[in-house]
């Protein structure tokens, strides 16, 4: 068996030795052992998988208490097949919706850059098309920013 540092951790998971603590303090995590002589942590495999899990989890904008289920029903197996898979399905639409939003600012900052190089280039029929996307994304791009 493996004994893992909470630094071996924090470099092979991506978080940092702070957010591991935090995350054994709130039971996301661990109990972790600890070195009798020292009392520093010691980490095993199951651990790290644990914290590798919880950093996919975060960068996906999951929250704590999801985190919390999603433990939970990880230790339940089979039996909470059906609430993961909805707990995941719920943030993949969260996320869909990011990027649909991300994609109507992509397009405003493309079609005013249109706007911009037609009226650099003096090619005033060019300017007249990514002024009419300008106005026409505006709407959207303003209910993105509510």
């Amino acid at each position: 068996m493996t004994i893992l540092t909470i630094g071996d951790v924090s470099r092979q998971s991506g978080l940092s030795e702070p957010t591991l603590r935090y995350y054994e303090e709130v039971g996301l995590i661990g109990p972790i052992a600890r070195d009798e002589g020292s009392g520093h942590r010691r980490y095993d495999e199951r651990d790290l998988d644990d914290a590798q899990i919880l950093a996919c989890l975060r960068g996906m904008g999951v929250g704590i208490e999801d985190m919390r289920t999603y433990q939970a029903n990880r230790a339940l197996g089979h039996a909470a097949a059906g609430e993961q898979r909805d707990l995941l399905l719920r943030h993949a639409a969260r996320v869909e919706q990011e990027i649909e939003t991300l994609r109507v600012h992509l397009d405003y900052l493309q079609f005013k850059a249109a706007l911009w190089d037609a009226r650099d280039r003096g090619d005033s029929t060019d300017e007249a098309e990514a002024a009419l996307r300008v106005t026409a994304i505006v709407p959207k791009l303003q209910e993105s920013i509510r």
